[in-house]
Formats: C-alpha cells, structure tokens, sequence
C-alpha cells in the first residue's frame, strides 16, 4: 500500500551542512547524489542560496551558495542518468538581492522559501519572483511551534494568494507531538486550498519519524528525511526508515544503506548529531537547539541535569 502523490525531498546536504558550515566535498555530494537516483528518491536539497555579502566565504563551504555553476559540476561528474530533482533553500528574511537565472537554464528545479511568520512578506516576494521564473516553489514556515495561531492562520491566508506550490509544517524545535502535527496540517490544509502541504520534523524528542508519518496520515504529500538523520543538533527524521515505510515500488533501500555505511558512519565519528540529552531538554522546552549546541562545547558537555535546571530558570 502506498500513495502515490507522496513526494521525498533529502536534506542531507542542506540540513547536514548546518553543523559543517557546508564543507562537504564535493566526492561525498556526487555519491550522495548517485545514490539518492538510483533509489527514486525525488528531490535532493544541496543547500543553501545565500549572499556572500552576508556569509562571507572564508567561513563557509560551497553549498552555502549553491552556484547553478557548482551544482552542474557535481551532476556532470556523476555522469548518470536521473530524474531526481534538485533544490535549493534561501532564507528569505535575511538574504540580499538574489540573480536567478530562469528555471530552464538552471539545474535546479526547486526553490524553498524558509522563513518566520513574522517575514512572510519577504517569503511571498522571494516566491513570486521564482514562479515567475518557472521553478516550483514552497514556503517553509519554521518553528511554528512558538507561534500565535491567529499570527499564524493569517500569514496562511496570505500565501493561499499566491502562486506558491507546497507548504511546509516544520518542527523546528522538535516540540511537537503527534496530536499537534495532526491539527497543524489539518488547519494548513483549511487555509491553502489547493496547495500542497509538506512536513520537516527534528529529532529532539526521537519522534521526528512519527510525527512525519502522521503528517502523511492526514494527507501531507510532501516529506523531508537525510541520510541517517544527519542535521543541526539532533538531526531530522531518518530518510532511510521513510523508505521503509513508503511502501512504493519504486524505491531502492540499498543505495541509501550504501550511503550510510561508506560515509555516514565514518562522518559521526567526526561530527556529533542524534539524539543527545541536551538536545532533549530544548524539545521538551520548545526552546532553539542553539543552547545545546553551545553547550555541547564545554567541559561541562555531559552535566545533563545542570544544563536542565540552567535552561529551567532562563524560563521563569
């Protein structure tokens, strides 16, 4: 049994680049795209479109940038025929002037607009300029597990006007649990009639799976993973366990477990994502990840019960 609207975008360079400012080489990405075409997977985010102005690039990898120039190299030398689409994600409130050449010069087929509901005007201007040009687009509403319904369902209503094809409930914190993905994709599909819906969960509380498949429960065709759950912090839902579950033919587990176990593996040994304490403690708070990650850099690493009660107090 499967449904075959459901569409899966990887992550992992884009979401994984967060804790290696976007340093992968550029032989990891070629495999990891090879790998994602041969298991039908459909999209395969490289990373950001960002300003140089802003991100100076002494301090970060090329897919931060994701110059169509740098994609088209990476695709030439894996040298295989694909169908796997390619996507970018710009952060709409904090970007300058963007060139985009038009979608049928460009190797990339997606754009994604991320943004806080306090900048959906920005978000709407970034997905009328990219319709415009022919690429696919879709609104990424993070974190909006701090935010204010009536906030919330009006930044929805502004986007039910637009052009935009998917929109996302992102789980930014990894605060949610089942019942609120439910009703969260419930009220997007109410206010974005004929828009797709489109679910990103993190690992914070290890329900990052679950919650991704309750939002396909209730009709979320559009669904995140990366490659053994590479991301900032905890990481994000398992890409490889959403294969299990998608029960449609046309995907092939083996390429993906390949990926994992000749890079992946080796990688954690190097950098630190997955379920860890800290991590646990900003989910259950609905706080940011960025204090664990800072604290994860001190000698007081793994004082679990101290970083809770600091967090506790910052609270009251």
């Amino acid at each position: 049994m499967y449904r075959e609207q459901i569409k899966v975008l990887d992550c992992t360079i884009r979401d994984g680049g967060l804790i290696n400012n976007h340093y992968f080489t550029d032989e990891f990405v070629c495999f990891v795209y090879r790998a994602l075409t041969k298991s039908g997977i459909d999209y395969m985010e490289f990373g950001y479109r960002s300003s140089r102005e802003l991100y100076p690039p002494e301090d970060y990898g090329a897919w931060k940038y994701c110059d169509d120039d740098k994609i088209k190299k990476v695709i030439d030398t894996a040298d295989i025929e694909s169908d796997l689409k390619i996507s970018v994600m710009v952060d709409s409130y904090r970007v300058k002037e963007q060139e985009f050449a038009p979608a049928d010069e460009s190797p990339i087929d997606l754009i994604r607009a991320a943004t806080y509901v306090k900048y959906i005007d920005s978000a709407i201007e970034l997905i009328n300029k990219c319709h415009d040009l022919g690429y696919e687009t879709t609104c990424n509403i993070m974190a909006v597990s701090r935010e204010i319904e009536p906030d919330l369902v009006e930044a929805l209503d502004q986007l039910a006007k637009t052009p935009v094809d998917v929109v996302y409930v992102v789980d930014s914190f990894g605060a949610l649990y089942c019942e609120q993905i439910e009703y969260l994709v419930k009220l997007y599909r109410e206010h974005l009639p004929g828009k797709e819906i489109g679910i990103h969960c993190h690992n914070q509380q290890q329900l990052a799976y679950a919650n991704t498949i309750e939002g396909i429960i209730h009709d979320a065709n559009f669904v995140d993973g990366s490659l053994f759950g590479i991301g900032r912090g905890p990481g994000n839902c398992c890409l490889e366990l959403l294969i299990g579950f998608l029960k449609n033919p046309k995907f092939n587990l083996t390429p993906i477990l390949k990926v994992i176990q000749d890079y992946m593996i080796p990688m954690r040994q190097e950098i630190e994502w997955g379920y860890i304490i800290p991590y646990m403690v900003t989910g259950i708070l609905n706080e940011h990840p960025r204090s664990a990650i800072a604290y994860r850099k001190t000698d007081d690493r793994d004082k679990f019960a101290e970083f809770y009660e600091q967090m506790r107090e910052a609270q009251e």
